[in-house]
């Protein structure tokens, strides 16, 4: 575990990229916005300051700068207090330190804060050893993915541990060198136990990282429902896409909604496909940005609902649901006034969709995609062609429409 920073910086990455967890599309199913007694009790939650955690990359740092400290001066370490890039001094519980004569190696418990990812509770091991040559050499070992595409910050055939990681792990190492009036060479590997089986629940596959999960991490701590990281991956698996070619994305809410996209699209290749989860508008502009000129956005009615409104970010915490668009919508497909009505008080957008279609009213989706291009050529300032379809819950077509700006 890691103490508390000092101080709290506001827009703190949470950089733990690709390691971020696939968004499932249960969102999709969003609460009627609540009644006064709900907001003081959301009130209340958003008085109580979360506690932030530490990436990837800090703990592997860490643990470094106490397995070579151990393997020094041939005793264990307890502690190790690193600086991390936004500037603080963070001081982590080495849980386990073991040396030898020529090796030494100490292991952190990752700890993802009141906003854990995939990685929160992961064994990070550094492993030490002197080497005949000089300078620092760094490899990832069990655990590490390793990359396999280009397009990502790492060359393709090395381990996962981007830019900023290696060089916090080269400094550290370097500065416990030099403290000690150390001039020898050093080896070290990263390595994280579990970490084949925890990066199943990331987009490491996708993006090409093969074996395990990447070290990561540009500010050093993971802040309590920070964006960065899931953006992190969104924009590298549209970079990898289109350094392997594909002009046709399709951007999915989440993996109902990616599978969807797949079976409707057998013969794009496995890059053309990326999870943006709540980030619409992040991911139509990288998109836009990297000339990519067509996108197909796959989604349900919750978050596409909002979508349709110009809502480009469509979290549950940050864009409720708007019950009364939805009305609107239903009566300019042929809804009647108690059918509108009916609208106004229902709990979810899932909801509305099942009724729209019992009803018959299969205009009401092709409005709804139609808006929901609109809004994304609006966006992204037009120049590209943009689909979007939406499914139900149980993966069946509810409506689709195309636009080219």
């Amino acid at each position: 575990m890691a103490s508390e920073p000092d101080k709290s910086s506001d827009k703190t990455d949470k950089s733990d990229g690709a390691n971020k967890p696939s968004k499932s599309d249960k969102s999709d199913v969003t609460s009627k916005p609540s009644k006064s007694s709900q907001k003081e009790v959301n009130a209340t939650k958003e008085e109580k300051p979360l506690r932030h955690g530490y990436t990837t990359g800090s703990c592997a740092t860490a643990a470094t700068k106490a397995a070579l400290t151990a393997l020094i001066l041939q005793e264990s370490q307890l502690y190790s207090t690193i600086r991390i890039p936004i500037g603080e001094d963070v001081t982590f519980e080495i849980v386990r330190c073991e040396y030898e004569t020529e090796r030494a190696e100490a292991e952190i418990i990752k700890d993802g804060g009141d906003d854990p990812d995939a990685t929160h509770k992961a064994r990070i091991i550094s492993e030490v050893s002197w080497r005949s040559e000089s300078g620092i050499e760094l490899d990832g070992g069990v655990g590490v993915g390793r990359v396999t595409k280009p397009g990502l910050p790492v060359p393709v055939g090395e381990a996962a541990i981007n830019p900023v990681p290696r060089k916090m792990i080269r400094q550290a190492a370097e500065a416990v060198l030099n403290q000690y009036g150390i001039d020898r060479g050093v080896r070290v590997v990263i390595s994280v136990p579990d970490g084949e089986e925890i990066a199943k629940k990331t987009l490491n596959g996708r993006l090409g990282i093969l074996g395990g999960i990447s070290i990561l991490g540009t500010r050093g701590t993971v802040v309590p429902f920070s964006t960065s990281a899931y953006k992190a991956s969104v924009a590298q698996a549209i970079r990898v896409a289109v350094t392997c070619g594909c002009t046709h994305l399709v951007l999915s809410t989440g993996g109902r909604t990616e599978k969807y996209g797949m079976d409707m699209y057998p013969d794009l290749s496995e890059e053309a496909f990326v999870e943006m989860g709540d980030f619409i508008g992040f991911a139509l502009l990288q998109a836009r940005r990297q000339g990519i000129r067509k996108v197909t956005l796959v989604g349900m009615m919750g978050k596409f609902s909002k979508v349709a409104q110009g809502v480009m970010m469509v979290h549950s915490k940050s864009a409720p649901v708007d019950f009364g668009f939805l009305a609107k919508v239903a009566s300019d497909a042929g809804a009647t006034q108690e059918q509108a009505a009916a609208i106004l008080e229902a709990n979810t957008a899932a909801l509305v969709g099942d009724w729209m279609q019992e009803w018959g009213y299969s205009t009401f989706f092709e409005l709804l995609c139609s808006y929901c291009c609109e809004a994304g050529l609006r966006e992204v300032g037009g120049g590209m062609e943009i689909e979007t379809v939406i499914i139900s819950m149980k993966a069946s077509l509810l409506g689709s429409a195309r636009m080219d700006g």
